[in-house]
Protein backbone atom coordinates (compact mmCIF):
# COMPACT_ATOMS: atom_id res chain seq x y z
CA UNK A 1 0.00 0.00 0.00
CA UNK A 2 2.78 2.24 0.34
CA UNK A 3 3.32 2.52 -3.52
CA UNK A 4 0.09 4.13 -3.56
CA UNK A 5 0.29 6.82 -0.87
CA UNK A 6 1.28 9.15 -4.02
CA UNK A 7 -2.13 8.62 -4.90
CA UNK A 8 -4.47 8.46 -1.85
CA UNK A 9 -2.97 11.74 -0.49
CA UNK A 10 -4.22 13.59 -3.54
CA UNK A 11 -8.24 12.52 -3.13
CA UNK A 12 -10.70 14.53 -1.82
CA UNK A 13 -11.49 11.28 0.78
CA UNK A 14 -7.67 12.03 2.31
CA UNK A 15 -7.00 15.53 1.18
CA UNK A 16 -4.92 17.15 4.38
CA UNK A 17 -4.10 13.86 5.99
CA UNK A 18 -0.28 12.74 7.19
CA UNK A 19 1.42 9.57 5.71
CA UNK A 20 1.40 8.00 8.87
CA UNK A 21 -2.25 9.03 9.67
CA UNK A 22 -3.11 8.27 6.39
CA UNK A 23 -1.94 4.51 7.08
CA UNK A 24 -3.39 4.28 10.82
CA UNK A 25 -6.71 5.37 9.04
CA UNK A 26 -6.82 2.47 6.88
CA UNK A 27 -6.25 0.00 9.33
CA UNK A 28 -8.94 1.21 11.07
CA UNK A 29 -11.16 1.82 8.51
CA UNK A 30 -10.26 -1.90 7.18
CA UNK A 31 -9.55 -1.30 3.94
CA UNK A 32 -8.90 -4.13 1.43
CA UNK A 33 -7.77 -3.80 -2.05
CA UNK A 34 -8.60 -5.74 -4.96
CA UNK A 35 -7.41 -6.37 -8.52
CA UNK A 36 -9.66 -6.91 -11.42
CA UNK A 37 -9.09 -8.03 -15.16
CA UNK A 38 -10.24 -5.69 -17.87
CA UNK A 39 -13.91 -5.90 -18.84
CA UNK A 40 -14.66 -7.09 -15.27
CA UNK A 41 -17.61 -5.76 -13.39
CA UNK A 42 -16.83 -4.64 -10.20
CA UNK A 43 -20.88 -4.15 -8.95
CA UNK A 44 -23.73 -4.70 -10.80
CA UNK A 45 -27.25 -2.68 -10.81
CA UNK A 46 -29.21 -3.98 -7.52
CA UNK A 47 -25.89 -5.36 -5.68
CA UNK A 48 -25.74 -4.39 -1.87
CA UNK A 49 -23.63 -1.71 -1.16
CA UNK A 50 -21.85 -0.67 2.07
CA UNK A 51 -18.14 0.40 0.73
CA UNK A 52 -16.66 3.20 -1.35
CA UNK A 53 -14.04 2.47 -4.06
CA UNK A 54 -10.81 4.03 -4.58
CA UNK A 55 -9.07 3.21 -8.01
CA UNK A 56 -5.32 2.74 -7.52
CA UNK A 57 -4.66 2.30 -10.72
CA UNK A 58 -6.34 1.50 -13.84
CA UNK A 59 -9.57 3.37 -14.43
CA UNK A 60 -13.20 2.11 -14.02
CA UNK A 61 -16.52 3.20 -15.64
CA UNK A 62 -20.02 4.12 -14.09
CA UNK A 63 -22.90 3.14 -16.69
CA UNK A 64 -26.34 2.06 -17.07
CA UNK A 65 -27.13 -0.04 -19.76
CA UNK A 66 -31.17 -0.47 -20.70
CA UNK A 67 -33.61 -3.28 -21.88
CA UNK A 68 -32.28 -3.33 -25.18
CA UNK A 69 -28.51 -3.01 -24.33
CA UNK A 70 -27.92 0.67 -24.97
CA UNK A 71 -25.26 2.04 -22.60
CA UNK A 72 -25.11 5.42 -20.62
CA UNK A 73 -21.94 6.37 -19.50
CA UNK A 74 -22.39 8.27 -16.41
CA UNK A 75 -18.63 8.76 -15.20
CA UNK A 76 -14.80 7.44 -15.32
CA UNK A 77 -13.13 6.73 -12.59
CA UNK A 78 -8.94 7.03 -12.79
CA UNK A 79 -6.07 6.81 -10.19
CA UNK A 80 -7.24 9.07 -7.34
CA UNK A 81 -10.95 8.76 -8.14
CA UNK A 82 -13.30 7.62 -5.76
CA UNK A 83 -16.82 5.66 -6.88
CA UNK A 84 -19.89 4.43 -5.29
CA UNK A 85 -19.63 6.25 -2.22
CA UNK A 86 -23.54 8.06 -2.53
CA UNK A 87 -25.12 4.43 -2.46
CA UNK A 88 -23.18 3.52 0.03
CA UNK A 89 -23.97 6.43 2.04
CA UNK A 90 -27.61 5.79 2.07
CA UNK A 91 -27.14 2.21 2.52
CA UNK A 92 -28.87 1.70 -0.55
CA UNK A 93 -28.52 -1.00 -3.88
CA UNK A 94 -25.92 0.12 -6.45
CA UNK A 95 -28.10 1.89 -9.14
CA UNK A 96 -25.08 1.31 -11.92
CA UNK A 97 -22.51 -1.16 -13.04
CA UNK A 98 -18.92 -0.37 -12.28
CA UNK A 99 -16.75 -2.16 -15.01
CA UNK A 100 -12.93 -2.31 -15.30
CA UNK A 101 -12.30 -0.21 -18.23
CA UNK A 102 -8.37 -1.73 -18.47
CA UNK A 103 -6.70 -4.39 -15.61
CA UNK A 104 -7.08 -2.09 -12.25
CA UNK A 105 -6.98 -2.57 -8.48
CA UNK A 106 -9.64 -0.52 -6.08
CA UNK A 107 -9.74 0.08 -2.87
CA UNK A 108 -12.51 -0.52 -0.38
CA UNK A 109 -13.41 0.97 2.21
CA UNK A 110 -16.21 0.92 4.62
CA UNK A 111 -18.63 3.80 4.47
CA UNK A 112 -19.80 2.98 8.19
CA UNK A 113 -16.56 3.05 9.84
CA UNK A 114 -16.03 6.42 7.52
CA UNK A 115 -19.03 8.20 8.66
CA UNK A 116 -18.65 6.78 12.93
CA UNK A 117 -16.01 7.40 15.45
CA UNK A 118 -14.50 3.60 16.38
CA UNK A 119 -13.65 2.58 19.34
CA UNK A 120 -9.99 3.86 19.66
CA UNK A 121 -11.44 7.52 18.98
CA UNK A 122 -9.29 8.43 16.24
CA UNK A 123 -8.90 12.23 16.37
CA UNK A 124 -8.86 12.17 12.00
CA UNK A 125 -12.41 11.13 11.69
CA UNK A 126 -13.90 14.64 11.95
CA UNK A 127 -11.42 15.64 8.94
CA UNK A 128 -12.46 12.56 7.28
CA UNK A 129 -16.43 13.23 7.48
CA UNK A 130 -15.30 17.10 6.44
CA UNK A 131 -13.56 15.60 3.37
CA UNK A 132 -16.15 12.98 2.49
CA UNK A 133 -18.79 15.66 2.29
CA UNK A 134 -16.47 17.48 0.41
CA UNK A 135 -16.18 14.54 -2.23
CA UNK A 136 -20.20 14.32 -2.22
CA UNK A 137 -20.45 17.55 -2.91
CA UNK A 138 -17.68 17.32 -5.67
CA UNK A 139 -19.54 14.55 -7.25
CA UNK A 140 -22.65 16.28 -7.34
CA UNK A 141 -21.38 19.02 -9.64
CA UNK A 142 -20.17 16.66 -11.61
CA UNK A 143 -23.49 15.19 -12.28
CA UNK A 144 -25.00 18.80 -12.64
CA UNK A 145 -22.23 19.77 -15.60
CA UNK A 146 -23.29 16.46 -17.41
CA UNK A 147 -26.89 17.08 -17.18
CA UNK A 148 -25.94 20.73 -18.83
CA UNK A 149 -23.73 19.23 -21.21
CA UNK A 150 -26.61 16.13 -22.28
CA UNK A 151 -29.26 18.92 -22.08
CA UNK A 152 -27.98 20.51 -24.90
CA UNK A 153 -30.57 20.66 -27.77
CA UNK A 154 -28.17 19.88 -30.57
CA UNK A 155 -24.71 16.76 -30.71
CA UNK A 156 -22.33 20.12 -31.65
CA UNK A 157 -23.91 22.01 -28.76
CA UNK A 158 -23.39 19.00 -26.28
CA UNK A 159 -19.72 17.95 -27.85
CA UNK A 160 -18.66 21.56 -27.67
CA UNK A 161 -20.02 22.02 -24.30
CA UNK A 162 -18.01 18.64 -23.44
CA UNK A 163 -15.11 19.91 -25.05
CA UNK A 164 -15.22 23.50 -23.57
CA UNK A 165 -15.39 22.14 -20.12
CA UNK A 166 -12.49 19.96 -20.39
CA UNK A 167 -10.46 22.56 -21.44
CA UNK A 168 -11.04 24.82 -18.57
CA UNK A 169 -10.10 21.58 -16.32
CA UNK A 170 -7.03 21.27 -18.11
CA UNK A 171 -6.93 25.14 -18.12
CA UNK A 172 -5.59 25.12 -21.51
CA UNK A 173 -6.85 24.74 -24.95
CA UNK A 174 -4.84 21.59 -25.54
CA UNK A 175 -5.59 18.89 -23.53
CA UNK A 176 -6.48 14.63 -23.50
CA UNK A 177 -10.05 13.64 -22.69
CA UNK A 178 -10.87 10.15 -20.58
CA UNK A 179 -12.55 8.60 -23.38
CA UNK A 180 -12.28 6.31 -26.36
CA UNK A 181 -14.41 7.69 -29.42
CA UNK A 182 -17.39 5.03 -28.57
CA UNK A 183 -16.95 5.82 -24.82
CA UNK A 184 -17.53 9.55 -25.41
CA UNK A 185 -20.73 8.76 -27.96
CA UNK A 186 -21.74 6.65 -24.73
CA UNK A 187 -20.81 9.92 -22.25
CA UNK A 188 -22.99 12.12 -24.51
CA UNK A 189 -26.08 9.46 -25.23
CA UNK A 190 -25.34 9.99 -29.24
CA UNK A 191 -24.48 7.90 -32.12
CA UNK A 192 -21.22 7.22 -32.59
CA UNK A 193 -21.31 7.77 -36.28
CA UNK A 194 -22.76 11.00 -35.70
CA UNK A 195 -20.40 11.56 -33.23
CA UNK A 196 -17.71 11.30 -35.75
CA UNK A 197 -19.39 12.92 -38.41
CA UNK A 198 -19.78 15.99 -36.07
CA UNK A 199 -16.04 16.03 -34.98
CA UNK A 200 -14.85 16.03 -38.97
CA UNK A 201 -17.35 19.48 -39.43
CA UNK A 202 -16.01 20.78 -36.56
CA UNK A 203 -12.07 20.07 -37.76
CA UNK A 204 -13.20 21.46 -40.97
CA UNK A 205 -14.22 24.41 -40.33
CA UNK A 206 -10.92 24.99 -37.64
CA UNK A 207 -13.13 24.91 -34.31
CA UNK A 208 -10.53 22.08 -32.76
CA UNK A 209 -8.06 19.89 -33.67
CA UNK A 210 -7.46 15.99 -32.46
CA UNK A 211 -5.73 13.10 -32.78
CA UNK A 212 -7.69 10.22 -30.95
CA UNK A 213 -8.24 11.83 -27.31
CA UNK A 214 -6.17 14.37 -27.46
CA UNK A 215 -8.02 17.82 -28.65
CA UNK A 216 -6.93 21.28 -29.40
CA UNK A 217 -9.55 23.86 -29.39
CA UNK A 218 -9.31 27.18 -31.76
CA UNK A 219 -10.13 30.68 -30.40
CA UNK A 220 -11.70 31.19 -33.88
Amino acid sequence: MDNFYPILRNTTLFRGIQKQELFDMLHCLGASSRCYPKGSFLLRIGDPLSSLGIVLSGAVVLLREDFWGNRTILAKAQPGEMFGETYACLGNTSAVNAQADSDCEVLWLDVHRVMTSCSNACSFHTHLIQNLLSALAEKNLQLTQKLQITSQRSLREKLLNYLSAQSQLAKSAEFTIPFSRQQLADYLAVDRSALSTALGKLRDEGVLEFHRNRFRLSSR
